[in-house]
């Protein structure tokens, strides 16, 4: 594809309007519309070479979805039901970002994001696009690698007045990244 992907999963609709809000932000020119996992197959993300993905954060730090997580709709969880044993994610290069609540979940902060990209990051996946902790107040995030975040983490709950900052800032550094994946295939 000639355009980066963007996919979320969602409980509530707010990783959808945050993901809709990025999409609007990069163009429909670099970035397809994006698309709720619950309404598609893998194939349809398997054709990009390029991606952003999003996530909700639910349990505790377990892929969102009806098992574990608790979720009502149809999430991650079940997308990856639907994946070959053996997808085929090597030489694809995914940015990632979660939503999480730093108060409320302070102990657990966001962590269903690092069980997304330990997963695609299992699969073989090029994982760009970490974000620094500054900022930030909680306990706990597995989402917290070697002193920085595995994506771009919104607490639109505490820090709404941040989402547009963040946002910019991030896709500053994330759109060259899948872009030059998108040219290198070109």
């Amino acid at each position: 594809m000639t355009r980066i992907g963007m996919f979320f999963g969602t409980e509530t609709g707010t990783t959808r309007l945050i993901a809709k809000k990025m999409q609007k932000k990069l163009g429909d020119e670099v970035c397809d519309k994006p698309l709720n996992v619950n309404r598609i197959a893998p194939e349809d993300m398997l054709r990009y070479d390029a991606v952003i993905l999003g996530t909700p954060s639910y349990g505790i730090g377990e892929i969102p979805g009806k098992g574990a997580a608790g979720c009502f709709e149809p999430n991650w969880e079940e997308f990856f039901a639907l994946m070959p044993d053996q997808p085929d994610f090597p030489g694809k290069r995914i940015a990632f970002f979660g939503l999480g609540a730093q108060e409320r979940y302070a102990d657990r902060f966001c962590s269903s994001l690092f069980a997304l990209v330990d997963k695609f990051r299992v699969w073989g996946a090029e994982i760009v696009g970490d974000w620094p902790v500054d900022g930030y107040t909680y306990e706990h995030s597995a989402a917290e690698v070697d002193g920085r975040f595995v994506g771009l983490v919104i607490d639109q709950r505490t820090q709404g007045m941040y989402i547009d900052q963040r946002i910019d800032a991030w896709l500053v550094q994330v759109k060259p990244l899948l872009l030059e994946k998108l040219t290198a295939e070109a």
